[in-house]
């Protein structure tokens, strides 16, 4: 046997490179990855967010845009969040606002048991302006997906 000795004395070490290296792992990784990224996507075009949404959410919505709107627009009632004909001075809100006034925060802090009956819908709020809280029934009615606010 034969010893092999590098010019320092050292031991020379021989690498066997003759291994291949195979891209099927990577492969198989992409392929993994395009199959779930297009899980996703379908996932969320079969089944989008705002099928998700129950009439207690968009009866909510209707009542948070309608007091949000009240407290801000000097047209009554403000346009897209009652029904036409809606007699604002007889709104549970018109007492708290002092009638018609416009320009204060009306907060609502309880919507409670929406019943939904149809095109109609009921819905029991507590709101509260300048620190007054006030409990009323609401009454809404359906328009295309969402609610207006009816008295």
């Amino acid at each position: 046997m034969t010893d092999q000795r590098g010019t320092d004395g050292d031991d020379v070490i021989e690498v066997d490179q003759t291994d291949s290296r195979t891209p099927w792992p990577f492969i198989a990784a992409a392929v993994v990855a395009v199959i779930v990224v297009v899980g996703i996507v379908l996932g969320g075009l079969l089944s989008p967010a705002e099928k998700n949404v129950t009439e207690a959410d968009r009866i909510a919505a209707a009542v948070r845009n309608y007091a949000d709107a009240r407290g801000h627009s000097d047209l009554t009632p403000p346009p897209g969040v009652a029904c036409d004909g809606f007699d604002e001075g007889k709104s549970s809100l018109a007492a708290q606002l002092g009638g018609l006034e416009t320009g204060k925060t009306v907060e609502i802090t309880k919507i409670e048991n929406p019943m939904v009956d149809g095109d109609r819908a009921k819905a029991t709020v507590t709101t509260e302006v300048n620190g007054k809280a006030a409990t009323a029934t609401w009454n809404l009615t359906r328009s295309g997906d969402g609610w207006l606010i009816c008295g």
